[in-house]
């Protein structure tokens, strides 16, 4: 094994190596920091350069995109309130609010800090268990990982804020659209419409930005202000650094989390991401100030991306079998640079040294990755502090091209719309988005895992012994959440604590409203989805319909629940129950739907005049009507946002979305009109 280390380092430590290493960590601080591209596009844009390659020089270009995605995506989290990435979602939900409390430098520094910690734990677990995970991994069957997708549901009861009920329900709702689809068992069809689109499912790149990015851009654009509620970027930067230090035992614990998680084919990071949360959020004294901007909230999820990202390489490697949508990628480069990814790649005798030259690679990238991260810091975070109606026609530009991403057809854009104003009501109404959003991610994992479960071991599955203590682990997980919402509220906790928790109520947004009505025809419509789900079900056979039949029977049940307590609210019969408020005034309501009003007709400028010209008319609209600008500088900043448009098609290799105008002057028209 010393002359395999020894091969490892000499390979690792050449120039040639870290200079690829560095080509790599450069692209992947670009993909990173542009929202919603994430690990896939980034080695999708590798992909035909490595083609030819020597071996070490593509891999080392290739694990420092990886390395480094993780820890730049953290920008567009903290600074935009938009996710980086599929795996980076939960990072948001704290991380936006600090930025706005004008702690952008302590959120970034805590988050780079933990990203580090994290990735090196993950090439350090990378490291020991190439030569033992074998008989771990092969041990993980469906019916281990069916039972782990129900751990991370578990997370559910810890993401649910005040209201448990709404929490499930919404939970409910994000696994009933990741139901839409063909059925992965026998094919069904289930909510389609009869669309081709919707036959493929949804995207969780829509899902992402439609319920977090964009609900928020339109929330920023109601306060004419910047991100940055006081101005100014805060003396954080070493403060973040010892936020983790005192919170390293956490980071620890997410960082195993994440390893753990990695090493499951299929789960990856965004699952990871929220189970880690879920346990940061669970095991915290006092919760009172998760999702308004706890510290805390960072730390654990980006401690546990990093670390994911190793264990993913753990089933990649040695099996063959990705561990994520961007591992697929890997594996074919590796298929394309003459390597075969299985056993031999734990056997000295063959290519042991580059597995270890894969492992140290991704830890030198982790580092190089965080000190850029820390140098370009500064000046990525100074767009805080711009006029946020100068930056958010940028940030929609970005969102609705982002989206367009996940199939590049005009239906990811309707869809992002529909998503988006569901977001938006979720959000105004006080249903819990992390929920939602943990249930869309875990839903093609719980009905996948469940069928091949039924199949190869029958309906008794849940009695092997490693399936046994994983439910044994979600039920303590359970327990403890119930003791927790059982604890004494914060007058009479000692010190002060409290253990409730609202993700979507601000500070100032506590008082009631005068009309609960909007909530009851949401929560009406709610039930109404889920009565659809259970028909649309119940068409298809025994294993295509008990995923969404069981979906909506518990989302019917906790809709009607708060549907009850609403309607006797609104009605004066008796208390609003475990409702919470419609927090918007009619001042504000207007403002809100004033701004979805322009998202919707940007939507539909695409759909008649294609993606280039709406872009031109929304930009220079938005820009005089209503951030009031010049001429000179609508104009100038028109031209920018088309320039970034045109350079990244140029990049990515694609065509923007037409629109009535295209369809029938194609040939009239010149590019970039076409």
């Amino acid at each position: 094994m010393i002359d395999v280390f020894v091969t490892s380092l000499q390979n690792l430590l050449t120039l040639h190596h870290l200079s690829y290493m560095m080509i790599g960590v450069a692209i992947g601080l670009v993909v990173g920091i542009l929202p919603a591209l994430g690990g896939i596009a980034g080695m999708s844009l590798l992909l035909p350069f490595v083609y030819g390659m020597e071996p070490t020089a593509a891999i080392a270009m290739m694990v420092g995109l990886l390395a480094v995605i993780p820890t730049s995506d953290t920008f567009s989290c903290i600074l935009m309130g938009i996710p980086g990435s599929s795996a980076s979602q939960a990072t948001v939900l704290d991380g936006f609010p600090l930025a706005r409390k004008g702690e952008a430098a302590r959120a970034l520094s805590a988050s780079f800090s933990a990203s580090m910690i994290g990735g090196l734990f993950g090439a350090l677990c990378l490291t020991a268990i190439v030569i033992v995970a074998r008989p771990l991994i092969l041990s993980f069957t469906s019916a281990e990982l069916f039972m782990l997708a129900i751990f991370g549901l578990s997370m559910v009861g810890v993401l649910s804020g005040s209201s448990l009920a709404k929490g499930v329900a919404a939970c409910a709702l994000g696994l009933a659209f990741g139901a839409i689809g063909t059925a992965p068992a026998n094919g069904g069809e289930r909510m389609t419409f009869d669309s081709l689109y919707l036959m493929s499912g949804l995207e969780i790149t829509i899902i992402g930005l439609g319920i977090f990015a964009l609900p928020e851009v339109l929330d920023l654009l109601r306060g004419q202000a910047s991100i940055s509620s006081t101005g100014k970027l805060g003396q954080g930067w070493l403060t973040g650094v010892r936020d983790t230090w005192r919170e390293k035992w956490l980071t620890l614990r997410c960082a195993t989390i994440g390893a753990c998680v990695g090493l499951m084919p299929g789960l990856g990071g965004s699952v990871s991401d929220w189970i880690s949360y879920g346990h940061t959020v669970q095991s915290a004294k006092d919760k009172s100030q998760f999702g308004k901007g706890d510290i805390r909230g960072v730390i654990g999820p980006e401690a546990a991306n990093n670390s994911c990202a190793g264990g993913n390489l753990i089933p990649t490697l040695l099996f063959g079998i990705p561990g994520s949508g961007s591992m697929a990628i890997f594996l074919a480069a590796m298929i394309l640079i003459g390597l075969q990814p299985g056993p031999g790649m734990a056997d000295p005798k063959r290519d042991l040294d580059l597995t270890y030259t894969v492992v140290w690679t991704l830890a030198l990238a982790n580092v190089v990755g965080t000190a850029a991260c820390i140098a370009l810091s500064p000046s990525i975070a100074r767009l805080t502090t711009i006029r946020f109606v100068l930056f958010a026609p940028f940030m929609i530009l970005i969102i609705v091209f982002g989206a367009f991403q996940s199939t590049r057809s005009f239906e990811d854009i309707l869809a992002l719309l529909v998503i988006a104003l569901t977001g938006i009501f979720l959000k105004r109404f006080g249903w819990p988005r992390p929920a939602f959003l943990i249930g869309f991610v875990l839903a093609g994992q719980v009905e996948t895992y469940f069928y091949q479960a039924v199949q190869f071991y029958g309906y008794g599955f849940p009695l092997r012994p490693i399936a046994v203590a994983i439910a044994l682990i979600t039920i303590a997980s359970l327990w403890f959440t119930s003791r927790s919402r059982q604890a004494p509220k914060e007058e009479t906790v000692p010190g002060g604590i409290t253990t409730d928790i609202d993700f979507e109520r601000e500070e100032d947004e506590t008082a009631a409203a005068k009309n609960l009505w909007p909530q009851v025809i949401f929560t009406a419509i709610a039930v109404g989805f889920f009565i659809f789900t259970i028909a649309e079900g119940a068409q298809n056979s025994f294993l295509d319909a008990v995923f969404p039949v069981s979906v909506g029977i518990v989302g019917l049940l906790t809709a009607a629940f708060v549907l009850f307590w609403q309607v006797r609210g609104a009605t004066g019969r008796g208390p609003a129950g475990t409702v919470n408020f419609d927090l918007d005034d009619g001042a504000s309501s207007g403002s809100l739907w004033r701004f979805v009003g322009w998202l919707v007709g940007f939507v539909i400028a695409i759909g008649l005049l294609g993606f280039t010209l709406a872009l031109v008319g929304f930009f220079l609209a938005f820009l005089k009507v209503v951030a009031r600008s010049s001429w000179l500088q609508a104009i100038i900043l028109t031209a920018a946002a088309v320039g970034l448009v045109l350079v990244l098609t140029s990049i990515l290799n694609m065509n923007l979305p037409g629109g009535l105008l295209q369809h029938y002057f194609y040939s009239q028209l010149a590019w970039p009109l076409r």
